[in-house]
């Protein structure tokens, strides 16, 4: 059974790596999700389509994890999204732009797997940079 701060790692590695298979491993199934996108999505397989429309309009989206704090059954990250607009998003045709903002997730674990994350991300700072 992975500890806190391991599954927080490898949940980090698959968006980056975009192997959204380990969310079967990571997530527990009934996993209550709200994505950096303030959309909300449950189970794993109301993840994955998150995901899908994530990586749609940003196929190299990278997370990088500035801060994290683990406590018991509980986790924050702050982290800094980085990536190239090249799908639709919000109605938005991809524009080719770089776009930077940033977010802060946290988690509660159960059983070793993710039973919940709750993403609160900067959407005015990436709207602005869509178009």
């Amino acid at each position: 059974m992975m500890e806190p701060r391991q599954l927080l790692e490898r949940y980090y590695a698959m968006w980056n790596d975009k192997d959204f298979s380990q969310a079967d491993v990571l997530l527990d199934p009934d996993v209550r999700f709200r994505g950096s996108l303030g959309i909300e999505a449950n189970g794993l397989a109301g993840f994955k389509d998150y995901a899908e429309l994530v990586t749609r309009a940003f196929p190299a989206l990278y997370h990088a994890v500035e801060i994290t704090v683990v406590e018991n059954e509980r986790a924050a990250a702050y982290v800094s999204y980085t990536g190239k607009h090249e799908g639709e998003l919000f109605g938005h045709p991809a524009s080719g732009n770089r776009v930077s903002f940033s977010g802060a997730s946290f988690f509660h674990f159960r059983n070793g797997k993710i039973a919940s994350i709750n993403v609160l991300g900067d959407l005015n700072t990436l709207l602005s940079q869509l178009s």
